[in-house]
Parts: structure tokens; C-alpha cells; sequence
């Protein structure tokens, strides 16, 4: 066979299956997101039918949807939504740190890694997956709602304080001394500050840098930036996800209206990609033994982000609903906590074990995340029904 079929043939069975999961649960009416998940998760180490083929194009191909994932969610704000949400919500980021940094911590002391499995995490536990929760914003329409700028600011500090956390934690891991660790976290602030300045002040110039009456010539220049920001940002030690949302919102309106436009089909063929990588990576033998310490954290986490998100919504004013939605859409961790918990087992500075557990946390939040977006609202409702009553 010619070395280049065997990974067309599964490249192509993998979109047409994606297609069939996509109309599946358009059907069912829920998110692609658990089916693509478990989808990946059939057909990847371990599974029913190894794709062993294709992952040298679905490892960059998911970090392209993610990047698309981000880019096309800064392009629906301004410069000035992004600031006045931060300084609204910036206690809410502290709320979000503290409650959800904390079970991470706690459980890997109470397992026995030590002070660096507990650094390692917290990265797991902290941070909601930018992308899934893009992506359901927009599958449910809830882009417009009153309780999404608390959502997106709290992703928004989440990224920032990222970019001092990946780099300390780098330099904890691999223990390459205080000046080294100091100066990779100067060059990541220093890169996040460039990248807001660049956004705040100087959108006009970016907006120029992109624009093209050609529309083949537009859909070069936008994601191409697009990519070359994130990949800058994501070697200097700066979230990958940060950089291209930073980009989106530096784009003026009308070229925002039009990038959108374009992107929008380019955007969900790399999400599904992005999204059954985590299933394709996690070999069905090693969760069993880790799952009952998944499902614990699981719904703990569950608990505490539903919190922050509650906290973050009420800071600005949203309704009980509202407060409800922002939590429930924050619950997805993704692909942050992937890169943590590789980082950690490729430096031999943890546990072995923190991988397995992580990746099978990871999974049941990335289902668990889309599932608790779409039935806040009835499950609120039915419980107002039941409330009311009782309370007359």
C-alpha cells in the first residue's frame, strides 16, 4: 500500500464518522461534543480499532481548532468589553482561583505526590477548557446573553494568570533554578503585555494587516496571524488560546463581521478534531483503576466552578438563571489540563499515576461540561416549579 493511503483512508473515515456523531446528536438534540469524545476514545490507544495513521496531522490540527475556537470568540467583543469586564470581574478571577485550584491540590497531597504533583494539579483542576466553551456558547446560542461577558472574563483571567502559572511550574518541574524560571516568567509577561497594548490600541493597524477584497486572500491572512500569534505566545511560555482571542478582539467590527463569516465552517471541522483527540490519547485500560478518584474530583470541581460562575455573573448583575447559566458553562476542562498533566510526566518530577488520572478527569468534564450548558435550564426551572409551592 502507498504511504500515504493508509493515513487518507483513515483521515477519511475519521470526518465521515465525525459527520454521522454530528448528525447523531443533532437528532438526539444535545452538543457533537460527548460523541466526539467518545468517538475518539473507541477508535484511539486501546480502543475497538486503533487510528494509528493520522497523528501527526491531528495533533497540530486539534491546536489549530483551538486557536480558530478562540479567534473567532474575540472577534464577537471589542477592546473596551475586554476591559470593562476585567475590571469587573476580577474578584470573581480570585474566586475561580481559590475554589478550583484547591480540589486539584487536595488531592494530590492526599495521594502522595507531594508539593509538585499538588503544583501540577492545580493546573488540572483550575482552568475551563476555552474551547469547549466556546463552542457551546455558540451551539445554544447564548453568545448575546447578559451572563456571557462574567463567562468570558473569567476565560480571560484564567489565560492570563496562565501565563505566569506555566512557566513557574515549568520551572518547578524541571528544576532549572530561580534566575532561568524568573526570566522565562519576564518574557511571558512581557509578551502578554505586548499582545494588550497591540489589541487596546493599534486594532485599526491589525484590522489593515488582514483585510482583502479577495475572499481567498482574506482567509490566508486571518488565520495565518491567527496561527503565528498563538505560536509565538505558546513558545514564550504564553497560552496559545490567549493570543489569538487577544487577536480576534484587536480586529475592528466590520472585519470581524467578515472573518466570522469565513471562518466560522474552517472553525468547526478543526473543534471536531480538537475535540476527539482528548478520546484518541486515552487508552480505555487505565481508567478503571483511576476512575473512582476521577469522579470524586469531578463532582467536586463540578461544584466549585459552578460557584465561581455564579459569583462571576452576580458581580455584574445577572438574574438567578443567568447566574446559574455562567456557572454550568465554565464546569468543561480541556485542553489546559492536558498539556499539565504531559508536562508533568514527561519531566519524571511526579507520580506516573497523575497521567491516567487527569486524562480520565479531563474526559468526564469535557462530557460532563456541554451536558450541564444545555440542562441548567430545565433542571432551573423544574426546581423553581417545585419551589414555589411549597413556598405559598
Amino acid at each position: 500500500m502507498h504511504s500515504s493511503a493508509l493515513p487518507l483512508i483513515e483521515l477519511g473515515a475519521l470526518f465521515f464518522g465525525l459527520g454521522i456523531l454530528g448528525r447523531l446528536a443533532g437528532r438526539l438534540g444535545i452538543s457533537p461534543v460527548p460523541l466526539y469524545l467518545v468517538g475518539g476514545l473507541a477508535f484511539g490507544s486501546g480502543g475497538l480499532l486503533p487510528l494509528e495513521g493520522i497523528e501527526p496531522f491531528t495533533s497540530v490540527a486539534s491546536e489549530v481548532g483551538v486557536v480558530l475556537l478562540l479567534l473567532l470568540l474575540g472577534l464577537e467583543y471589542s477592546a473596551s468589553d475586554l476591559v470593562g469586564g476585567l475590571r469587573r470581574s476580577w474578584a470573581a478571577g480570585i474566586v475561580d482561583m481559590v475554589l478550583n485550584a484547591a480540589p486539584g491540590a487536595i488531592a494530590a497531597l492526599l495521594l502522595g505526590w507531594g508539593p509538585l504533583g499538588a503544583l501540577a494539579m492545580v493546573g488540572v483542576t483550575w482552568v475551563s477548557s476555552s474551547g469547549i466553551v466556546a463552542k457551546v456558547l455558540d451551539e445554544l446560542g447564548r453568545l448575546g446573553n447578559r451572563e456571557t461577558p462574567a463567562v468570558l472574563s473569567v476565560l480571560v483571567m484564567e489565560d492570563l494568570a496562565m501565563a505566569l502559572y506555566l512557566p513557574i511550574t515549568t520551572a518547578a518541574l524541571t528544576a532549572i533554578g530561580l534566575v532561568a524560571g524568573l526570566r522565562t516568567v519576564g518574557i511571558a509577561v512581557a509578551l502578554l503585555i505586548v499582545v494588550l497594548v497591540v489589541a487596546l490600541r493599534f486594532g485599526g493597524v491589525v484590522s489593515a494587516l488582514v483585510e482583502s477584497p479577495t475572499s481567498e486572500v482574506f482567509l490566508l491572512r486571518v488565520p495565518g496571524l491567527a496561527l503565528l500569534v498563538a505560536g509565538v505566545a505558546s513558545q514564550l511560555q504564553v497560552s496559545a488560546g490567549v493570543g489569538a482571542f487577544l487577536l480576534g478582539i484587536a480586529i475592528s467590527e466590520d472585519t470581524a463581521e467578515t472573518a466570522a463569516r469565513v471562518l466560522t465552517p474552517l472553525r468547526d471541522l478543526f473543534a471536531a478534531v480538537f475535540f476527539v483527540v482528548f478520546g484518541l490519547n486515552t487508552d480505555p485500560a487505565e481508567v478503571p483503576a483511576v476512575l473512582p478518584a476521577a469522579l470524586v474530583l469531578a463532582v467536586v470541581s463540578t461544584a466549585t466552578k459552578v460557584g465561581a460562575g455564579w459569583f462571576a455573573a452576580r458581580q455584574i448583575g445577572v438574574g438567578p438563571l443567568g447566574r446559574w447559566r455562567a456557572g454550568a458553562a465554565l464546569v468543561a476542562r480541556g485542553e489546559f489540563s492536558i498539556v499539565i498533566a504531559g508536562l508533568a510526566l514527561t519531566t519524571g518530577a511526579v507520580d506516573p499515576g497523575l497521567a491516567p488520572l487527569a486524562t480520565t478527569y479531563v474526559l468526564l468534564m469535557a462530557v460532563l461540561g456541554p451536558v450541564a450548558a444545555r440542562v441548567v435550564e430545565p433542571v432551573h426551572a423544574g426546581v423553581t416549579r417545585r419551589l414555589r409551592p411549597a413556598a405559598a
